[in-house]
């Protein structure tokens, strides 16, 4: 938890973050009679958002309304005031996206049992009269009884309205079943093909329509078939009748149970078993406790509150326990957002993204968190390390890898005064603080380049040069790029985009000076072992995105500091 984080939401203690995404925060929570619940918090600064609490909402009622073994059930939900939550079951596991990319594939026989299950659920949930429309191996958390599916953020009843804007299609790029595509509704058939490219995720440990941008993935799930080798024969018959290109083709729910001839439990599958091993874990007991004298309920006064009250400490916690019982509390399993709730960056204009875990690289199946929230854009954890800490001061990665989509995008200021003077903002806040008193940045457009510049204010102040603080810089052009051409193609761009190599945001420490790059000559897009290199500005006129990112030693890890842009005419 963070000194930011609430006390209480509603009548539930919050003890830990879960996960993070483009609509809010999933928090680790404690009911009043002590029972562990999952409490999704809908981001402040899009509470005003119409569309936002029309999903937020739709999401509530949808839970409250599907009764199945393999949904976790509606706890309690305030949807009429902000702060906007709801809470839900506690469901230890990993994702099944987490899972296979810590282990890899699963044998056929595992994956047979796997698939029966998740149809008995899909099946459960389409009784309702509801179509799930994002499952993805993200959205799927393996359970000690079984699967359950998570994340109705955009599901949808039988005759209810879609949300989507701009054509923009429901799902996730390789999960998302061609004619939603192409601009059909997504049906029961749909959740049947993502179903499908599931399993293929799950027997292979690749992504189904292989990874790149959002749109090649898309045009390969429309136009190729799926990637299933090495895959064994009867299992590849079955999820290649789920992904048929034309609905029509494809099983029902109970014709793929039947194919998958399961004749005892899951649970019982010692592979399954183990897969709830794959992630650290932490005792409840760790995790922040409340204090005395908090009041139920939750406003922006709260934070001082909580940060007044002297909260147990592990040692406090752990030593009124008798000795042979501190080890042996309850355990909760950090691993990827272990909860009964997701929070997909929903397709918003301007609040908008796929979900953070589709498009490029490994995660294009599903992503993971731990007690602290993945990073949009990057596979950092917030919040940032001090500068003076041994982490810091690790040499950084030569690069940081495209391996997500971005959830950032540069919006002009409407005064148009201050947009002629480049001024704008970004669609959402950054995920860690940067470094010091002041991080500055901005850029210069000047012809064919861009000048790009940052530093950190009051630096020169310091008695001895901070410990060195690395930062890479993302480029991103309006609309999404044909890597061969460079040339966009008509939809946004979802892409991490063109970085720098990362550089010590301190390099010009006791001048004050800014640190400078030019785009494109610095900048390079790296991706599933290849670079290609930025691409001219006169190829995408519009309104362009920086990301600055606080970078690791790892080329996945990485977490948004800044964000700002500039418009090329």
């Amino acid at each position: 938890m963070r000194d930011v984080d609430p006390a209480r939401i509603g009548a539930h203690a919050l003890l830990a973050r879960l996960g993070a995404g483009g609509m809010g925060q999933v928090y680790l929570g404690r009911s009043p009679g002590g029972r562990l619940v999952a409490v999704k918090v809908i981001r402040d600064e899009i509470t005003g958002h119409p569309e936002a609490l029309t999903r937020f909402r739709r999401e509530a009622e949808t839970v409250r309304a599907v009764r199945s073994a393999y949904t976790a059930n509606l706890i309690d939900a305030s949807l009429a005031a902000p702060p906007f939550w709801l809470a839900t079951e506690y469901v230890a596991g990993p994702t099944l996206g987490h899972a296979v990319a810590r282990g890899g594939g699963l044998p056929a026989d595992t994956c047979r049992r796997l698939f029966a299950a998740l149809a008995e659920g899909l099946a459960s949930v389409h009784a309702y009269g509801v179509t799930h429309r994002d499952l993805k191996p993200h959205n799927v958390i393996l359970g000690a009884q079984g699967p359950q599916l998570i994340d109705f953020g955009i599901a949808r009843g039988v005759g209810e309205t879609a949300l989507t804007q701009d054509g923009q299609a429901p799902g996730t790029p390789g999960y998302t079943a061609p004619e939603v595509l192409l601009g059909a509704e997504a049906g029961a058939a749909a959740d049947v093909f993502a179903l499908g490219a599931t399993l293929a995720y799950a027997a292979t440990g690749r992504p189904p329509f292989g990874t790149g941008a959002a749109t090649s993935v898309s045009y390969r799930a429309v136009h190729e078939p799926v990637d299933l080798a090495g895959v064994e024969a009867g299992l590849a018959a079955l999820i290649e009748a789920c992904v048929a290109k034309d609905p029509a083709a494809r099983p029902g729910l109970p014709e793929v149970i039947a194919r998958c001839g399961v004749r005892d439990a899951l649970i019982d599958d010692p592979v399954y078993l183990g897969l709830g091993a794959l992630g650290e874990a932490v005792p409840v007991h760790e995790m922040r406790t409340q204090g005395p004298g908090l009041p139920y309920g939750y406003t922006p006064t709260d934070h001082a509150a909580a940060a007044a009250t002297p909260a147990a400490t592990p040692a406090a916690t752990s030593s009124a326990a008798p000795a042979g019982r501190r080890r042996t509390g309850v355990w909760v399993a950090a691993v990827a957002v272990a909860a009964a709730l997701s929070l997909a960056a929903w397709k918003l204009v301007p609040f908008g993204g796929e979900d953070g875990e589709a498009g490029r690289g490994k995660d294009a199946s599903g992503g993971s968190a731990d007690t602290s929230p993945r990073i949009p854009g990057g596979g950092g954890v917030g919040p940032a390390p001090s500068p003076s800490g041994s982490a810091a001061a690790k040499p950084p990665a030569e690069y940081i890898e495209g391996n997500q989509i971005s959830h950032y995008f540069w919006l002009p200021s409407t005064d148009p005064e201050r947009a002629a003077h480049g001024t704008g903002a970004c669609n959402l806040g950054t995920e860690q603080k940067p470094p010091g008193a002041d991080f500055q940045a901005g850029a210069e457009v000047s012809g064919k380049s861009v000048k790009i510049s940052m530093r950190v204010k009051y630096a020169e102040n310091s008695p001895a040069k901070p410990d060195p603080y690395y930062v890479s810089v993302a480029v991103r052009a309006p609309h999404d790029l044909d890597p061969q051409t460079g040339k966009p193609f008509p939809m946004d761009n979802r892409a991490v985009g063109f970085t720098s190599k990362p550089v010590d945001v301190y390099g010009k420490w006791k001048t004050g000076e800014y640190l400078t790059l030019t785009y494109p000559d610095d900048f390079a897009e790296h991706v599933n072992g290849k670079t290609y290199p930025g691409v001219p500005l006169a190829n995408d006129p519009g309104d362009w995105t920086l990301v600055f990112y606080h970078v690791e030693d790892d080329p996945t890890k990485y977490a948004s500091i800044h964000c700002t842009g500039f418009r090329v005419e």
